[in-house]
């Protein structure tokens, strides 16, 4: 098969998206299909440049037996702006256009959406090419703007949300990452659109990472209770209005944030400020200490602004429930992590309204080890749905059919790593 992906992030960008597209596509390479990458020079989540070449020539390059092609793109200051962020979003599929004819035709090109300059172009690809188009949805950009405040206003946000329906009809095949969004999407997709539930997984390089881990099963919470973020911070999660409510509360805990994004800047400012023990901030963590740093902490804390949790599931759940760690979620009880939480039991879920009883909560939790113990037990239970070799024989095989290819067995990955059994 050869495939085109477009994907604004990509490796060596590692959180997000990037990790999960760069995954798939060397996976797909590995099983001997033709993958072509169309992205951006790296610069997430730092928001700067990360090349030292011509952001605006287009640059060639062989990883593993992935073809990338880079395409520069402007970066705002305040990318947490409507209009910094809308420049940035239109500047990606102006730059792609120089590739609208490059490389021939593909079987089937798979667009990533967790932002809308990529399905842009290939949307404008799908019109001028007639590929098969696949629009994998990972965020839904016009209900997390409207949520985050990025998009003000009732008029902007409907006239995002028909933008954004228009740009999706133009693909035949749509995925997403949980019931919820499918069930969103399914609302406004054509009868004839083909809809499929594809979850992410644990990634190869943290799946070795997590194997090596001893099992936490039954280990009672430390003291002080150390909690841990680690990932991106945005508007969408909240985080500093989280730390200002803890903060305030006569608990002890360790709570360790691990952090870059547009929202880390006043985050670290506020630490500085506040100056309290109890909180610790600092950079991003390879992937050894990354999992390392799940494994110790007894909680590990996911935020969502009220009313952006509908949009998207965060990619941190499922390195976190892999070894084991509770997870402490601020989010809406009715989006896609709250009902990750509730379902499955795989630790504690509070609304923003509910932060006054968290104390009592936490509390209860320290002192119920057949809680926390069951808590550990679900988590693994839970990441079993996410591993990586069904997750991409599912994404193969629907791909081959989506392209016309011959459908054979589902191919068995020789690096997809299963949680032990003995954890």
């Amino acid at each position: 098969m050869k495939l085109l992906v477009i994907t604004m992030l990509y490796e060596p960008d590692f959180v997000g998206i990037a990790a999960i597209a760069s995954d798939l596509c060397h996976e797909l390479a590995e099983r001997g299909h033709d993958v072509t990458v169309y992205t951006a020079y790296p610069y997430y989540p730092e928001w700067r440049r990360k090349s030292d070449a011509n952001p605006w020539s287009i640059q060639e390059e062989l990883l593993g037996k992935v073809k990338v092609r880079r395409h520069g793109l402007y970066l705002p200051n305040t990318p947490s702006k409507l209009l910094p962020r809308v420049v940035h979003e239109l500047s990606f599929p102006l730059s792609l256009s120089r590739s609208l004819f490059h490389g021939g035709r593909y079987d089937a090109v798979m667009v990533f959406c967790p932002l809308l300059g990529s399905v842009v172009f290939s949307a404008l690809r799908k019109l001028l090419r007639r590929e098969p188009l696949w629009l994998n949805v990972q965020d839904l950009p016009a209900e997390a703007g409207r949520a985050t405040g990025i998009i003000g206003g009732k008029g902007v946000h409907w006239l995002g949300r028909t933008v954004q329906r228009l740009l999706f009809s133009r693909a035949e095949l749509w995925s997403s990452i949980s019931p919820e969004m499918v069930e969103t999407l399914r609302n406004v997709a054509k009868p004839s659109t083909q809809l499929h539930l594809c979850p992410n997984w644990l990634i190869g390089p943290l799946a070795d990472q997590v194997a090596k881990l001893p099992c936490k099963c039954g280990r009672p919470v430390q003291h002080p209770l150390k909690l841990l973020y680690s990932g991106t911070i945005g508007k969408k999660q909240s985080l500093v209005p989280f730390c200002r409510e803890l903060a305030k509360l006569n608990l002890e805990f360790h709570f360790r944030i691990c952090c870059e994004g547009s929202e880390s800047r006043p985050l670290r400012n506020w630490a500085r400020e506040t100056n309290d023990p109890r909180f610790q901030v600092t950079s991003l963590l390879p992937d050894d200490q990354f999992v390392k740093g799940i494994h110790d902490a007894d909680l590990f804390v996911i935020t969502e602004m009220q009313g952006a949790g509908a949009s998207f599931l965060p990619s941190k759940l499922i390195p976190c429930i892999s070894t084991g760690t509770p997870v402490l979620a601020i989010a809406d009880r009715s989006g896609p992590l709250g009902s990750e939480i509730a379902q499955h039991g795989i630790g504690l879920g509070v609304e923003w309204s509910e932060l006054s009883t968290l104390p009592a909560r936490l509390e209860h939790l320290m002192n119920s080890p057949e809680m926390l113990e069951s808590y550990q037990r679900n988590c693994l239970k839970r990441a079993e749905s996410y591993q990586r070799g069904p997750a991409i024989d599912l994404v193969e095989r629907i791909l081959l059919d989506f392209s016309g290819q011959s459908v054979k067995a589902p191919y068995v990955s020789a690096v997809a790593r299963d949680v032990p059994k003995s954890a």
